[in-house]
């Protein structure tokens, strides 16, 4: 069965979060997550991704994001994959977050 990444504009992204039923899921390195993330974001770096230490709670809606959407993109099969049916990818990344007004968060 073939999954997918499903994209999200921002602020579907912060009504999923704000609604408690999405968890959203950073890819980017942990030098890139520690200065500039959305709170509330667990970092995943992809350099160590791995399936099985996701770690999120069970019947929860997976969003993954990274800073524009690129690189969640080039591995949309990667993330789908470990998710074990279609999630979601924050469309534009950090970068469109940002640029929609939203919150974001500074330093661990």
């Amino acid at each position: 069965m073939i999954r997918r990444l499903v994209p999200l504009k921002p602020a579907d992204v912060a009504a999923r979060l704000r609604d408690g039923r999405a968890a959203l899921v950073d890819i980017r390195e942990p030098d890139e997550f520690q200065p500039r993330h959305i709170a509330g974001a667990v970092s995943r770096p992809l350099s160590a991704f791995d399936a099985d230490r996701l770690g999120l709670a069970p019947g929860r809606e997976v969003i993954f994001m990274c800073k524009t959407g690129m690189r969640t993109g080039a591995n949309c099969d990667r993330l789908a994959a470990a998710v074990g049916h279609d999630a979601y990818v924050l469309e534009g990344g950090l970068d469109a977050w940002a640029a929609a007004g939203l919150p974001v968060a500074a330093g661990r």
